[in-house]
């Protein structure tokens, strides 16, 4: 017998106290969410898939349903008087979201920047492999030059055969959580996992995600790392798309994703849309997110601009220190 489901409002009053930060838990969440399955319907009723004939500011062509994508979000956030600015890697640039005619907020007001990549993904979407949403929310005006504590939030939306989302928060005061929900047939949105977290060893079945396996071959340690992958048995599990790789990770219970940076291999991870965001919903579950290039926390460094690059390991906390090891020392 299948358990019991949970609702979302009822799973948030749980998770976030009475009087603590009451439009995140009431509006701003449920909205997001929402807004999840507003893609998921873009995708499934858009016949084709192709380009529009413009590039976003960071110069990637965009596709029709990049755009759908991000005006969809855009609708929810639109609905959020607490997201008073917003910006996603279509738009980089962080635009207050707020009316002319709007009251600047007090100081006891919540405030919020939403930074997303509403449609992470596109170079699998074509052959209708599973895509994904990122969101990272900000209890700031801004998320450029903070201390990487006020992201208190983050999304991992999966659009596949199911619409799912992964949710992480870290609220100050408050335990931190990550969760799973799903879209019940008439729109409901039900948590389905209330808790989230990463196993413990001795790992029954270990997995591993190698992202630009092209690397390995010029780069000698990145391939000792992938031969010992495969020499000591670990599951391959990679398609090619961050979100759907990193959600596998969760879902399992074990994994390890990474993201090389080399001379030939340069960063494409943008830190504000994607790499924080992952980041938080890793930590949350009891996991570990690095800079491939350092060793240092994701999460260690503020953001100072929106095209901000760089590679990534994450996952399990026993994969992350052996990848770190082989990769850096």
């Amino acid at each position: 017998m299948a358990s019991e489901q949970i609702g979302l409002e009822t799973h948030l009053r749980s998770i976030i106290p009475d009087g603590t930060l009451p439009s995140l838990r009431q509006d701003i969440l449920p909205k997001l969410l929402q807004s999840i399955e507003d893609v998921s319907k873009v995708l499934r009723n858009e016949a084709t898939v192709s380009q529009v004939g413009t590039a976003n500011a960071f110069g990637d062509d965009q596709l029709n349903v990049d755009v759908l994508a991000e005006k969809a979000i855009r609708s929810a956030i639109s609905k959020c008087p607490s997201i008073v600015t917003a910006s996603s890697e279509e738009d980089p640039v962080e635009r207050s979201t707020s009316s002319p005619s709007s009251k600047p907020a007090s100081e006891n007001e919540e405030v919020y920047t939403l930074a997303f990549d509403p449609l992470d993904g596109s170079s699998i979407i074509a052959p209708n492999w599973t895509v994904g949403t990122i969101m990272g929310l900000w209890q700031s005006s801004t998320a450029l030059k903070q201390d990487p504590s006020k992201q208190i939030a983050a999304i991992l939306g999966v659009l596949g055969p199911r619409t799912t989302a992964v949710v992480a928060l870290r609220i100050p005061g408050c335990q931190a959580t990550c969760f799973e929900v799903a879209y019940g047939s008439q729109g409901e949105i039900q948590v389905v996992k209330p808790n989230i977290q990463l196993h413990e060893p001795p790992f029954k079945t270990r997995y591993f995600a190698p992202a630009n396996l092209r690397a390995a071959a010029y780069d000698q340690k990145y391939m000792s790392l992938i031969n010992h992958f495969i020499t000591q048995a670990y599951t391959l599990r990679y398609c090619g798309g961050l979100v759907p790789d990193i959600v596998h990770t969760l879902v399992k219970g074990h994994g390890v994703y990474v993201n090389p940076v080399s001379e030939k291999s340069k960063p494409k991870l943008r830190r504000l849309y994607e790499l924080l965001p992952i980041a938080l919903i890793i930590e949350c579950a009891g996991g570990l997110a690095a800079e491939v290039e350092t060793g240092k926390s994701i999460l260690s460094r503020e953001v100072q601009d929106t095209d901000e690059r760089g590679g990534l390991v994450c996952g399990t906390k026993e994969e992350v220190e052996l990848v770190l090891k082989m990769l850096i020392g």
